[in-house]
């Protein structure tokens, strides 16, 4: 599934939250339409679509799971349903703030996390659609200025340049498989897509390896999972445009890592010497849990 970068298209449209189907479908009870007069003012209209039948909304998983077995299970009939509840239940009841986004989009803070499926930072750390212009990539990963013309480095552009963003956050992951993939590199020769991209990863990497050689290759992959965020990071103040903002304090360069397995959440920032060096220096160290 392809999604937009911007701030305002959030997953939670299509209610991407972590929670099963059973839960989630106990909500979608009275869906309504809304339609939009020549004022481009909401009014609500009962929709025909909304489910008669409330046992399929309060369907047990067990009930889900035989759907899924017998082969009727549809994917984007759940995505309509919830889409609808979320316009039911969220859109409806915010419509001025809704309104308000149509203008104009207005984030505090850049996002910039893995693709894996299991890790969306709206669900994680519950941002709502306008609060955080969020970019996903294979492993999280910030290229350095010297390789031009990746998605990541526009988004970049876009969200310090024009949005103007006072917070970049970078998260990484545990288990996280565009990790393994750069840990399991032979060389320097990128073989695919894969390779090609996380191989902007080879100096956390080579940190990961001389530092951390006697550990097994699984504690080495979580010891790159961290390294790869700050290289990343490392990564951010090497865009002449980001560096100066960050060294005048008008943007804040955070990273973030997020073991899914045992929920927890660390957080730390970033900066540069202070004196003008070029010292990468780490501060305010946090665990959530």
């Amino acid at each position: 599934m392809a999604w937009r970068i911007g701030s305002r298209a959030c997953w939670d449209v299509l209610g991407c939250r972590g929670e099963s189907l059973a839960a989630f479908a106990g909500r979608l009870m009275g869906v309504q339409w809304f339609e939009l007069d020549s004022g481009r003012h909401a009014s609500v209209i009962p929709s025909a679509e909304s489910p008669k039948n409330n046992q399929w909304c309060m369907g047990s998983s067990d009930a889900r799971v035989a759907a899924r077995g017998q082969g009727s299970f549809d994917v984007f009939e759940e995505l309509k349903q919830r889409f609808l509840c979320f316009k039911n239940k969220k859109f409806l009841k915010e419509v001025d703030h809704f309104r308000n986004l149509t203008a104009a989009q207005s984030p505090k803070c850049m996002v910039i996390a893995c693709v894996d499926s299991r890790v969306c930072p709206s669900n994680v750390l519950g941002f709502q659609p306008g609060e955080a212009f969020m970019v996903r990539n294979v492993a999280n990963l910030v290229p350095p200025v010297k390789v031009r013309s990746t998605e990541t480095s526009a988004a970049l552009e876009f969200a310090v340049k024009v949005l103007k963003v006072e917070n970049i956050l970078v998260i990484g992951h545990s288990r996280c498989a565009g990790i393994e993939a750069l840990m399991r590199m032979d060389g320097e020769n990128p073989r695919d897509y894969i390779e090609r991209w996380v191989i902007n990863g080879s100096a956390a990497k080579q940190r990961t390896v001389a530092a951390a050689s006697h550990l097994s290759f699984e504690q080495q992959c979580r010891c790159c999972e961290t390294e790869s965020v700050n290289q990343s990071l490392r990564n951010l103040l090497s865009y002449p445009w980001i560096e100066d903002r960050a060294r005048r304090g008008s943007l804040s360069l955070v990273g973030g890592y997020y073991d899914f397995a045992e929920c927890t959440f660390e957080k730390w920032r970033v900066g540069v010497d202070e004196d003008g060096g070029e010292e990468y220096v780490t501060r305010d160290h946090e665990l959530w849990f």
